[in-house]
């Protein structure tokens, strides 16, 4: 196996490791010695008397996890195939072979408490008797939390030993931060007795001494030999992960959690939830032990079966807050209160891959990007494999399981877990300075914006303010006349000509340019609805200009207060009538110029918008 992999610590400072090299390999690399090997044979025996034991057709054992007698049959030949060395060094050397680490202090450890749990469950039937061929016995109920410690060990043999050969101190924890832990703890050791551990694991997240370290130690501690080895606390940090509030998860999954079961089986959930068959939604949990390292959910469906299931890549507060939502674990153990563990999903953080410079350009010249996922070549990774640690994503992942893929598709390492990441794609410095730039240049303009409005939000609240004050002198006045159907060119750029009259309408044009007064509250609905520059000179200019070109007499300005005084008394001479005329009609033209303007300028501007954010969308495509 690979080395443990580097991460960052779990929360609060690292541990100072406790050994040294030479004192660890002073006190653990001694070779087992003859008395070891005796004691390897006395364990052998009791094995086999045991496994005859275990095979009496009386029991009626049940052939599924933890079967007894398969268990001390593996375990048997397990044991001789490790220690095969060790017994021909005992006669006169190793062979040439070098011990590894604390490989000799954990196959004495791991023998001597085998050989007790071995003689524990001899005696069971000694005296139990009868009562051992009783199912609902405590004599079998003991027996069967033996197995279960037996499974636990012989699974911790096969992990620290694959294919016979010491791998402990290179075992590579699933969980980074966990395994970052270990190694600056405890160095490469694979075995610590459990009094060391818990005062480095209290380092970093503190617990209290008594009723919690004791129910931290009985679940941490699988095989309830007083000592902890790496192959455990991997189990542990992966059932109640993550790092950064582990003994939290721990405190409400499974001390304070009525749904937690500790050393049950398959057939324990299923007698156990039997008693709430007519109560749906009813669940318990516990430790897989096919499936070391995840958790087994029994419930209770609508139709009364009792279904158990083993959640895959997900925390076990994930999958309890899902099968809540979908009506599947409602009551744990039957009772009616379900606890709320949604404040242990929150913690739950997607991890970060920054792609380096080297990983941008080799997968430039490539012709592809480091987030793009290999296997589909469709949609980016995601996911994260564990221990591994290659890159996917969820559907390939999701697929590759299906189809029986219990290993990693890249490594074909043993996949553990998995983990959701997201990746922060590599800018090149042109890149990242033109994107700064760009948006330094939005916050201008979103000022800019800014200043805009409240310019043109005062100025139409100066042309309400004086509009106001002519509404009053025209309550009056009828409506305004139609505007004739001639018209002439005009000097004001206005989408509509000025109009003209006829000279038996000259002597209206008083009435109509008070009538146009009563028109003010038509342009301030127009104003209102324009979002941009609708100045009150513009106005004013264009109003002076027509009548200047109709030759009649200039009004007084709008805000004159003699307005409508004056425009009564004026007289147009019939002549200049006759000859151009004008009438008064420049508040609706002003108004669709300055419309016109408006769009113009809005267009622009949401033209300028969308071609940055094209350029933008474009150049993260070419940095991914």
């Amino acid at each position: 196996m690979a080395t443990a992999g580097g991460g960052g610590g779990g929360t609060g400072r690292s541990p100072r490791p406790v050994f040294t090299k030479s004192a660890s390999q002073t006190a653990s690399s001694q070779p087992p010695t003859s008395a070891d090997c005796r004691l390897l044979n006395k364990t052998l025996k009791r094995l086999e008397k045991l496994h005859r034991l275990s095979t009496n057709p009386r029991l009626k054992l049940k052939n599924s996890p933890p079967y007894l007698p398969d268990l001390v049959g593996e375990t048997a030949a397990w044991l001789t195939e490790v220690w095969e060395p060790y017994r021909a060094g005992a006669a006169g050397g190793l062979g040439g072979r070098v011990l590894r680490g604390d490989e000799g202090e954990y196959l004495r450890i791991h023998v001597r408490h085998l050989l007790d749990k071995t003689d524990r469950a001899v005696l069971l039937f000694k005296d139990g008797r009868e009562r051992m061929f009783d199912e609902n016995s405590t004599c079998r109920k003991n027996l069967t939390k033996l197995s279960l410690l037996f499974s636990h060990m012989l699974c911790e043999l096969r992990a620290l030993f694959p294919g016979g050969r010491f791998q402990g101190d290179t075992y590579r924890v699933t969980k980074t931060e966990a395994g970052e832990f270990w190694r600056n703890a405890f160095g490469d050791r694979c075995i610590v007795q459990w009094h060391t551990f818990k005062q480095q694991l209290k380092q970093v997240h503190g617990f209290e001494e008594g009723m919690e370290a004791m129910a931290l130690k009985s679940t941490v501690d699988l095989t309830c030999n007083d000592h902890v080895s790496i192959f455990e606390f991997d189990i542990f940090t992966r059932l109640f992960q993550p790092w950064s509030t582990l003994l939290r998860n721990w405190n409400q999954l499974a001390v304070t959690h009525p749904g937690y079961m500790a050393f049950l089986t398959y057939d324990q959930v299923k007698n156990r939830l039997e008693n709430y068959i007519h109560r749906p939604g009813s669940y318990i949990f516990r430790l897989s032990c096919t499936h070391m390292g995840q958790w087994a959910i029994g419930h209770v469906t609508g139709d009364g079966s009792i279904v158990q299931t083993i959640p895959q890549n997900k925390p076990l507060s994930q999958a309890l807050i899902k099968g809540f939502r979908e009506g599947c674990y409602l009551y744990p153990d039957g009772r009616d209160i379900n606890p709320d563990l949604t404040n242990l999903c929150d913690s739950v953080h997607k991890g970060k891959v920054k792609v380096t410079e080297e990983q941008y350009e080799l997968y430039c010249e490539m012709g592809s990007t480091f987030q793009l996922c290999k296997i589909c070549t469709e949609r980016d990774k995601d996911t994260r494999i564990k221990p591994c640690g290659h890159l996917l994503c969820k559907p390939c992942l999701t697929g590759w399981q299906k189809s029986d893929g219990h290993t990693c598709p890249y490594c074909r390492c043993d996949i553990r877990g998995t983990e959701s990441i997201s990746i922060e794609p590599f800018l090149p410095d042109r890149e990242r300075k033109a994107v700064e730039q760009e948006d330094d240049e939005e916050e201008e303009e979103e000022d800019d914006d800014l200043e805009d409005v409240e310019l043109v939000m005062k100025e139409l609240a100066s042309m309400r303010r004086l509009l106001a004050d002519y509404q009053s002198p025209s309550l009056g006045l009828g409506p305004p006349p139609l505007p004739p159907k001639q018209s002439t060119s005009s000097p004001c750029p206005s989408p509509r000509p000025p109009l003209r009259t006829s000279v038996s309408e000259v002597h209206a044009k008083p009435s109509q340019s008070r009538s146009t007064l009563s028109g003010s509250s038509h342009m301030d609905r127009q104003l209102h609805r324009q979002s941009a520059s609708a100045n009150r000179w513009q106005w004013e200019e264009c109003s002076s200009s027509e009548e200047e070109n109709s030759g009649g007499s200039r009004p007084l300005p709008l805000h004159s207060p003699h307005f409508n005084s004056e425009l009564s008394s004026t007289e147009v001479p019939p002549s200049q009538a006759g000859r151009d005329s004008g009438v008064l009609w420049a508040g609706p033209s002003a108004a669709e110029r300055d419309g016109r303007r408006e769009r113009e300028r809005e267009e622009r501007a949401a033209m300028v918008r969308k071609e940055r954010h094209n350029r933008r969308d474009m150049e993260r495509s070419m940095s991914s």
